[in-house]
């Protein structure tokens, strides 16, 4: 019983580690996976989807100073992520984001329309989810079974039952600050990327 309890928190950590590692790739197949949370459109004045091709390298990839880029002209997207230093000693959180830009060339004036969809690893979303889902449905079984066993009939017992609640409130608003907090630094994060990348990319255009 204790060997499975082991095998399967190591196969758990596993296809955590795993789903982080396939979620930072920049491979055609990997660019789109991971669970999309927000999108910000822009537009590119200086661009056009043909002068894109000549600022990067022939792989298609560009180090940035905050991260790394890697455009596929075929598809007409470029996805973008911060870098990921094992050295590094910057806070990293549970959330990374990453982001991918599609680009559309607009028939009006011809400047390059962006849309960038940012993601999170899916085990990041789903464990998150998770762990709101149990505190919540948790903390309504316990106040359903509290007041039918007639916990809430003596001040003492209301008490007690207000008590664990609201602890219940102070878990549940840790958790929901702790997740705001860190997807504003990530997404603080990759703003400075795409910020470098569109910087970069309309000076070269302009020049």
């Amino acid at each position: 019983m204790v060997l499975a309890g082991f095998f399967a928190a190591a196969l758990f950590i596993g296809l955590i580690v795993g789903d982080w590692f396939y979620f930072i790739r920049l491979t055609p197949d990997a660019i789109r996976y991971g669970c999309s949370v927000a999108r910000s459109q822009d537009r590119w004045t200086r661009s056009t989807l043909a002068t894109l091709c000549d600022r990067f390298t022939a792989d298609g990839v560009m180090l940035l100073p905050h991260g790394v880029a890697r455009f596929y002209p075929d598809l007409s997207q470029i996805a973008i992520r911060p870098q990921y230093r094992l050295s590094s000693m910057s806070f990293r959180t549970a959330w990374p984001i990453k982001g991918l830009i599609h680009l559309h060339l607009s028939a009006a004036d011809q400047s390059v329309a962006a849309l960038c969809v940012k993601r999170i690893p899916w085990s990041s979303a789903l464990i998150t989810l998770l762990w709101f889902v149990v505190v919540s449905i948790g903390t309504l079984i316990f106040v359903i079974t509290y007041a039918m066993q007639g916990g809430f009939t003596s001040l003492r017992g209301v008490l007690m039952g207000a008590g664990i609640i609201g602890i219940a409130f102070l878990v549940l608003a840790f958790g929901l600050v702790t997740v705001v907090f860190s997807y504003r630094l990530e997404n603080s994060r990759l703003t400075k990327v795409y910020d470098e990348l569109r910087e970069i990319l309309e000076e070269h255009t302009s020049s």
